[in-house]
């Protein structure tokens, strides 16, 4: 919602946490999920690449303070993770987006599947360490 409020003028979550059964070669997983909606500015559609780059990373991954969340995850991982772990479409009247935290990226003819998650100070590395492993499955039925 924060992230979301910096460009447009309302903000409200339509849906708080919701979760969806994903069926996968490895078992079903529960996703959690929140919709989260704001009204853009009149001139939105001139600017749609600079909205959703406003919005990365993710709040759901770095919370607050984000700026400097950002910079402590640039230095600990010494990568450049470009325009990525964004998805959705626009059609000129209306733009649907969404984080993904699971995807698979093409860099230079090479596949890299990519997997998200946040830890915080009472994050104890174990449990984090199985959900990582628990998330990075590729989701063939």
């Amino acid at each position: 919602r924060d992230d979301l409020s910096q460009v447009a003028e309302k903000v409200w979550v339509e849906r708080y946490r919701y979760t969806d059964l994903l069926h996968t070669n490895r078992g079903n997983i529960i996703q959690t999920s929140s919709e989260v909606r704001g009204k853009l500015p009149e001139d939105w559609h001139t600017k749609v690449g600079n909205i959703l780059f406003s919005q990365l990373p993710a709040g759901s991954i770095t919370g607050a303070p984000k700026a400097k969340t950002v910079e402590v995850i640039a230095e600990a991982e010494n990568y450049d993770r470009g325009f990525t772990g964004v998805m959705g479409w626009c059609d000129g009247n209306q733009l649907d987006s969404s984080v993904m935290i699971r995807f698979i990226d093409q860099e230079e003819g090479k596949l890299y599947f990519k997997a998200g998650g946040g830890v915080t100070a009472r994050s104890q590395w174990e449990k984090e360490y199985k959900e990582v492993q628990q998330k990075t499955y590729v989701p063939i039925r």
